[in-house]
């Protein structure tokens, strides 16, 4: 079954990362075929970002995302800029902190930021309690394939509080989507 997932936030969230891993995860170790592809302003830094990952089980043959069916919206410009148009049966995961609208889609609020800067003690890590939620909600990827893409993609010496994050993200996923 294919998948379009499509990430937006402000630069210096982890967007992009949070699509990378989120490919890694499903080319890797789900065995799955997977594309990533990337954009960012010229602002980079503070300005809108998107990460896109398409996600099949059969060989990819068009690897642009052109409808997205899964959205996760971290920043009022990535909604404003990539997720007001969502098709009516999509799914959008927002962090509740940092975007005011609601779409008109089915959607999920996850206290991404919030979670990671007052649990965590760090904010950088809002990206990961964000896939978390995701793979908890959608399955999209297995849990074992994100923990192990993960691992691979942060930084040394930050992988027990990446898990963490993670982890987190997986229960507000449970808690808030799965009612």
């Amino acid at each position: 079954m294919r998948h379009e997932i499509r990430f937006s936030g402000y630069g210096g969230q982890g967007i992009i990362l949070s699509s990378v891993i989120l490919g890694r995860a499903a080319a890797l170790y789900d065995n799955k075929y997977a594309v990533q592809t990337q954009v960012y302003g010229p602002e980079a830094r503070g300005g809108a970002s998107m990460g896109q990952v398409v996600i099949d089980d059969e060989p990819i043959l068009f690897p642009e995302v052109t409808d997205p069916d899964i959205y996760v919206i971290m920043s009022r410009q990535g909604f404003e800029k990539y997720g007001i148009r969502a098709r009516e049966d999509a799914f959008m995961l927002i962090d509740a902190d940092l975007v005011r609208s609601r779409p008109a889609c089915r959607y999920c609020e996850i206290p991404a930021t919030s979670e990671a800067k007052n649990t965590l003690g760090r904010e950088i890590v809002a990206n990961i309690v964000m896939i978390g939620a995701l793979v908890a909600t959608t399955g999209v990827v297995s849990r074992d394939a994100i923990e192990r893409a993960v691992l691979d993609s942060v930084p040394k010496g930050t992988e027990g509080l990446n898990q963490r994050a993670m982890k987190r993200g997986f229960e507000l996923g449970e808690r808030a989507c799965n009612q």
